[in-house]
């Protein structure tokens, strides 16, 4: 890319990771040091009342630094890439005026893939009636009906998505329903696409057996600060498990509970085990895309001075964010 070119493009910086490896206190260092503004690029923080299980950065921890896409909707409204792809474009216009940087920080890959690339979702029509009737098909003979039909029409899809996964089953379904297409086609033309932005994609990571601790001890903390009781409060608010917030980790499994489905140490545990799952993706998700610069924990001997000290000499490498006038 020319110089030119490359310096008309606005910065953004892309800080994510498996859940539970840290990229709350990094992310809040690192918009000290550029004089920057986060954008959560997570599914459930969006949710007002979904603090504990979302793991939510509240208030008084942000340390005066603006963060954008949290607490923005009721837990029964809808959200999608769509919405989250709008909101954030909102967002930008006010960041880039105040000339600051924005940091995208959180775990959703294909939500952070859908900003930074400006991936256009526009020609992605809506079949209604077709998503209509798989969700009856889900609702009567199960998930792993609809998954074999996409695994039919789409092996690579089937591979990709896990059988429990309805919402995502439906999508790819529909997907080839209204074009003829393979989403797992689409979405590796989109991967190919660089990014529409000047900027630097960080991937924090740790050690496996390091990371899954991590996982549970957060976990027994969040049962600790009352996330059975959030849960119930989403009750009372009329939530339930049909809706898209109520799918979230930490909250369909405490459902089960609370309806009796399972025993609550049977809930707990499967809520580990799917919280350990759920990082192995992310980071396979992660492992494919372009441009990416891991930064392995224990490569910085868990400094986080000098992970951010190798942040801020990248960013200057590879992009002109630390050059403009502001800085």
């Amino acid at each position: 890319m020319e110089q030119k070119e490359l310096d008309k493009r606005r910065p953004m910086i892309v800080l994510t990771g498996p859940t539970a490896v840290g990229k709350t206190k990094l992310s809040l260092s690192l918009a000290q040091a550029i004089n920057g503004e986060i954008i959560s690029a997570d599914s459930m923080q969006v949710y007002r009342h979904m603090d504990i299980g979302s793991a939510k950065i509240r208030p008084f921890q942000m340390q005066g630094i603006p963060h954008h896409m949290i607490d923005i909707l009721e837990p029964w409204e809808p959200f999608n890439v769509v919405i989250f792809q709008e909101k954030c474009l909102e967002c930008l216009d006010g960041i880039y005026e105040r000339k600051h940087v924005p940091i995208v920080t959180g775990g959703t890959g294909f939500y952070i893939q859908a900003l930074l690339k400006n991936i256009d979702f526009t020609e992605n029509e809506e079949d209604t009636e077709y998503r209509q009737e798989l969700e009856k098909l889900a609702r009567e003979k199960g998930a792993e009906f609809l998954h074999k039909m996409l695994e039919e029409v789409d092996p690579d899809s089937a591979l990709a998505i896990h059988a429990n996964n309805i919402k995502r089953t439906i999508r790819a379904l529909e997907y080839h329903h209204l074009t003829g297409e393979k989403i797992s086609s689409h979405n590796e033309v989109e991967r190919e696409k660089g990014s529409a932005y000047d900027s630097c994609y960080f991937v924090l990571n740790d050690e496996r057996d390091k990371l899954y601790a991590r996982i549970e001890q957060r976990i027994d903390e969040m049962l600790k600060d009352g996330l059975v009781e959030e849960v119930k409060h989403l009750q009372e608010l009329g939530c339930h498990r049909g809706m898209v917030s109520m799918q979230g980790l930490g909250y369909k499994e405490i459902l089960a509970w609370l309806e009796g489905e399972t025993t609550y140490e049977e809930a707990v545990e499967i809520l580990k085990r799917d919280t350990r799952h759920f990082a192995k993706r992310q980071l396979t998700w992660f492992r494919r895309e372009q441009d990416v610069i891991w930064l392995n924990k224990q490569d910085f001997d868990y400094d986080e001075d000098r992970i951010l000290t190798y942040m801020l000499s990248t960013i200057r490498e590879k992009t002109h964010i630390l050059d403009k006038e502001n800085f």
